[in-house]
């Protein structure tokens, strides 16, 4: 990668790492809350919690069609102010009714579409995945770590200071998108480098980010309440376990990517990724495990998120129309997000109805659909492309 690859690489990361983060951190600790807000109940706490989805997934393609028109980087600003607008009122709120309020405008701050568009806008095709592979990382660091520091500033600050910490760090994500992240070249300026007809391809990549993040909400359902339970770890020392679960991902992700280049995407690494959120679900709703166990399973579930999440947007803006390159990612954003208010709301039935093993056997369901489809014809062209 040049220097300015790489800048843009780690900016954008930054910017997405921040925003995820302010996003995510609520999650954990605002459940709590069920009983001291005014008018609160579990259904408006449940709205609470999925409704960013909701609204994400509704405006991840008017975004991102706006962001072909008039450039990436305004269409970025404005989202992520109402992205922290949104945490403000909510940081205000007394009433559940006003905390759904913020946390919609939260979600209506759709710019993750715009945001990869940018990036590949501002990379080389044979550089891309590698890009996409260090947003990716951030994403799941950003959801890894926000279940760390959401319960440790709730306990000293309340949920209050949950929601203005995370309307803090959308203001830091607008300052790097706007002061370090390298300009964009002029729209009609940006090779095309994708097939005339790539509809069908399209198509199998936004059900595949679908199926992949309806897994993650789902298995973040019950993995807390497994570490607690099984592990007997308290909320406040769960670090313990994410993050090196997530380093140590990071570690076996690389020679993944690197794979990745070479033609036999198909018949190792993206089918095998899958494969390790397949098997970490099963572990999960196996048998009890202790820490060492839990450790193992959580590495080989993050091997295969981050390498999947890193390669679907990377094969996203490689088939796109380059025309329409921020509305095919904000489509491909729309689908992260449908599949996190779906994995929230069917994680929650099953943890209600079958338990956590309940959750664990519907992820792995997804998963195991996944990966046989990917076999199919009809779903197995987006996988079996090499990536750029």
């Amino acid at each position: 990668m040049t220097a300015a690859e790489l800048r843009t690489a780690v900016t954008l990361a930054a910017a997405f790492f921040l925003r995820m983060t302010g996003l995510f951190m609520v999650l954990p600790v605002l459940a709590l809350y069920a009983h001291t807000l005014r008018g609160a109940t579990p259904l408006y706490v449940g709205l609470a919690l999925g409704l960013y989805g909701f609204s994400q997934a509704t405006l991840q393609i008017p975004f991102g069609r706006w962001s072909d028109r008039i450039g990436r980087k305004p269409v970025i600003a404005v989202g992520l102010l109402i992205f922290s607008v949104g945490g403000l009122i909510a940081g205000c709120a007394e009433h559940i009714f006003t905390v759904i309020l913020g946390r919609t405008l939260q979600g209506a701050g759709a710019v993750s579409g715009a945001t990869l568009a940018l990036a590949a806008d501002l990379t080389r095709p044979e550089q891309r995945t590698k890009t996409m592979a260090i947003i990716g990382i951030s994403i799941g660091a950003a959801f890894s770590l926000a279940f760390v520091i959401g319960p440790i500033i709730d306990a000293h600050f309340g949920l209050h200071g949950v929601f203005f910490a995370g309307a803090i760090s959308g203001v830091g994500a607008l300052l790097l998108i706007l002061f370090a992240v390298p300009k964009a070249p002029p729209m009609q300026a940006i090779v095309v480098t994708a097939a005339a007809d790539t509809s069908h391809e399209l198509r199998a990549l936004y059900f595949g980010v679908l199926c992949l993040h309806l897994i993650l909400s789902a298995s973040f359902v019950a993995i807390p309440v497994l570490l607690v339970q099984e592990v007997g770890l308290p909320k406040t020392e769960h670090y313990t376990v994410y993050l090196p679960a997530l380093l140590g991902s990071l570690i076996l992700i690389g020679p993944l990517l690197g794979r990745s280049h070479r033609g036999n995407l198909t018949q190792n690494v993206f089918p095998a990724a899958i494969a390790c959120l397949l098997v970490a679900e099963c572990l999960l709703g196996g048998m009890p495990m202790g820490y060492p166990g839990m450790l193992a399973t959580l590495t080989l579930f993050f091997v295969g998120f981050n390498f999947l999440e890193a390669s679907l947007p990377s094969m996203i803006s490689r088939v796109a129309p380059t025309s329409n390159k921020g509305a095919a990612l904000g489509t491909y954003s729309t689908g992260q997000f449908v599949g996190t208010f779906l994995g929230g709301v069917l994680g929650g039935s099953a943890a209600s109805v079958l338990g956590n093993h309940g959750v664990f056997a519907l992820a792995g369901a997804v998963a195991l659909l996944w990966l046989l489809l990917i076999q199919h014809p009809r779903f197995a062209l987006g996988a079996r492309r090499a990536l750029p």
